[in-house]
């Protein structure tokens, strides 16, 4: 199974040339604010690309599918309230695999997702480093084959280009536990890339750079059932 990912792609999916695979990934992050021009652009474009599955999870930016968070932080990104919990319906109903700590199956391949991160400057999916952000990746299964989370563990692919690592310790011991064959993951655009620890295939598949410009190209890999 060849899966083509991308991730931080922030509205400028249209400039991305992707090559060809049997699945497409995005690990979230897709729009600015998650506003419903946005959002249906996005899913227009995402849900009509040729391969034949697509896995999408959210990202921080994408708020109004987080909607806890939306009902009390619209008024920061928004002058008025949006239909937070229809565009999200929207999102689940256009065709694609939406994962939000839940996982689906792809000609014998188990893929499990999770919008989470842990606290990042109050934007969508936040859930606090220790016990809150530990008890979310207790549920990843045992039998995961693709592991795709919006936020990097600590280590792989997580420094800011002011030198700062801000992955995920939890999730990197959740990883070492489940021990998927690859873990997709982006937010940190500076840790676009391909990486191998233990035996585990990393990938950060973010398209734009820390300014925001489209820098990097899809990450493709192999996966064996």
């Amino acid at each position: 199974m060849r899966v083509v990912c991308i991730s931080d792609t922030h509205n400028q999916h249209n400039k991305i040339d992707l090559p060809e695979g049997d699945v497409l990934v995005h690990s979230g992050d897709f729009s600015g604010t998650g506003t419903l021009k946005q959002v249906t652009d996005f899913m227009g474009w995402f849900s009509s690309r040729p391969h034949p599955h697509k896995i999408l999870v959210a990202g921080n930016h994408d708020i109004t599918l987080d909607l806890p968070f939306y009902e009390n932080n619209w008024h920061r990104f928004h002058k008025t309230r949006l239909f937070a919990s229809g565009i999200k319906n929207f999102v689940s109903r256009s065709g694609v695999h939406y994962l939000e700590n839940s996982g689906v199956e792809i000609q014998g391949v188990k893929f499990y997702g999770s919008p989470c991160q842990p606290t990042f400057c109050n934007w969508a999916f936040n859930v606090d480093r220790g016990l809150p952000i530990r008890s979310v990746w207790s549920k990843i299964p045992e039998d995961t084959d693709v592991l795709i989370t919006h936020g990097p563990p600590r280590g792989v692919g997580d420094v800011l280009h002011t030198g700062e690592p801000v992955g995920c310790d939890d999730l990197w011991e959740a990883v070492k536990r489940v021990r998927p064959q690859h873990h997709v993951f982006g937010h940190i655009h500076e840790g676009y890339g391909l990486y191998m620890m233990e035996g585990i295939s990393f990938v950060n598949p973010s398209i734009c750079d820390h300014k925001y410009g489209i820098a990097n190209k899809p990450l493709v890999f192999e996966v064996s059932r």
